[in-house]
């Protein structure tokens, strides 16, 4: 084949690839040609939550909740499954009313005023004071635990697995015995060049009721869950319902695909 039929041979090929595989625009690829990731906030804040579903509307400064001061307490299974917190902050309907009742972070165990500090005046600056840093000063707390370099830098399955964390799973709903299944799946990369993704349940379970991903964000179906790609992740579907701002994030690339090679 002569040199100038392979270049035609060359340029087809990659006109051909351009139609099947369409280059990333620009918000959906940084500058670098990176994903276009969420900036990173201190560490300290990082997994820091504002609720404001109501509260500005109301004259009350949003809600602060951190999840790194509560997840050594508890698991992510107490409040997202059994204390029924939806995963997507403001959009469970929390009240005053509620709480007061017993429900939410009113509920047994938790801020009912005896266990924790209850909703009683003279408390109400401890949650409504629309500061995400909000009792940063207690981060020290974690600095001999294992770290990462992203998100608040606490690597927290490391942290349960050498006994630093005994996080209670549960108030009064034990968890059932599937909540052991531990299957890891390969997630085969779309990309070319691109390692596959590891899901590890063990690690995932230690922390949640199968419910919170089956069958709302993941279907239960084998290879049946539609759009699951990074760009949906980045818009906080699948993984990115935790892995944006509470779980570690997708900054941390070699953390889901092990296999990624440095540049």
């Amino acid at each position: 084949m002569s040199y100038k039929t392979g270049l035609i041979k060359a340029a087809f090929f990659a006109g051909l690839l351009l139609l099947i595989v369409p280059p990333l625009t620009h918000g959906e690829m940084g500058g670098g040609g990176e994903w276009n990731l969420l900036p990173t906030l201190p560490a300290e804040e990082y997994g820091n939550v504002l609720i404001n579903r109501t509260s500005e509307k109301n004259n009350v400064k949003p809600v602060t909740f951190s999840h790194w001061i509560h997840r050594r307490k508890h698991t992510c299974r107490v409040c997202h499954f059994e204390l029924e917190f939806n995963m997507k902050v403001n959009t469970t309907e929390i009240s005053e009313a509620a709480n007061k009742s017993g429900k939410y972070c009113g509920s047994p165990g938790c801020h009912d005023g005896k266990v924790s500090f209850g909703h009683n005046e003279g408390n109400c600056e401890k949650c409504h004071n629309g500061n995400r840093g909000y009792r940063k000063e207690r981060f020290s707390e974690l600095s001999t635990f294992p770290k990462t370099k992203f998100g608040n830098r606490i690597n927290w399955v490391r942290a349960l697995k050498k006994g630093l964390i005994t996080p209670a799973d549960y108030l009064t709903i034990k968890p059932s015995d599937d909540i052991a299944f531990d299957k890891t799946l390969l997630l085969e990369a779309e990309w070319a060049m691109i390692p596959p993704a590891i899901f590890p349940h063990r690690s995932h379970v230690k922390w949640l009721d199968c419910n919170n991903c089956h069958p709302d964000i993941f279907n239960i179906k084998k290879k049946t869950t539609k759009h699951f790609s990074m760009e949906f992740l980045l818009k906080g579907e699948f993984c990115g319902a935790c892995h944006l701002t509470v779980a570690f994030p997708m900054n941390d690339c070699k953390r889901c695909h092990p296999d990624t090679k440095k540049e």
